[in-house]
């Protein structure tokens, strides 16, 4: 009979602090990517959400005939969608619950000093939304519409408004990049994005 001599087979240290080393090293590089593009789908996320309920509150105001508003609270970072009420006096009431912007996330355009081309003559956000008095409301930003489903300017206390605006837009950063969505005075709506380095928009 013939005697089978098998020598162990296993992997040195060397060989296995090389695999950890090497792991180490892709891991370092993946992760700041992982999470660059993370933080990308939360800011553009947050920018589509805010154009949903852009187009949400103008249909609102076109179906019921009234006028409704997306209410911008931008201490909060948060917003929501009303509706006026057609009783005497008329007041504001919210539709479904309120949005909450993602981690990192706020509203504003960071050192951005110049708009999308052919939009707002001045970057800014919309006008403060108003009470049921026509007082300016701190801290908030809202775009009206009309009951025909466009754009119009605050002037006093509800259901008073102004002339059509194609002067509305609002911001939001996570400071590497902004959205800007903005709104003609036909009610159309576009979405932009630009790095935070450089004013350089393109339409979404």
């Amino acid at each position: 009979m013939r005697r089978i001599h098998t020598d162990s087979v296993g992997y040195s240290l060397i060989e296995l602090l090389m695999v950890v080393g090497i792991t180490t090293v892709v891991a370092a590089m993946a992760v700041p990517m992982m999470s660059n593009t993370i933080g990308n789908f939360r800011l553009s996320g947050d920018a589509r959400s805010v154009t949903s309920a852009v187009s949400l509150a103008k249909l609102r105001a076109a179906s019921d005939f009234s006028q409704a508003r997306l209410y911008v609270d931008l201490a909060a970072r948060t917003f929501h969608v009303e509706t006026l009420t057609k009783a005497v006096p008329p007041v504001w009431v919210t539709e479904g619950g309120t949005t909450t912007l993602s981690s990192g996330v706020t509203f504003g355009f960071g050192a951005i000093a110049t708009p999308p081309t052919n939009t707002q003559t001045v970057i800014g956000q919309a006008s403060a939304c108003v009470t049921a008095a026509g007082v300016a409301i701190a801290n908030t930003a809202c775009i009206l519409f009309n009951s025909r489903g466009i754009p119009v300017a605050p002037s006093g206390a509800p259901p008073n408004v102004g002339a059509p605006t194609g002067n509305d837009a609002l911001y939001v950063t996570d400071g590497t990049a902004v959205y800007g969505l903005t709104l003609s005075a036909t009610g159309l709506s576009k979405l932009f994005r630009t790095n935070i380095s450089s004013a350089s928009w393109s339409l979404q």
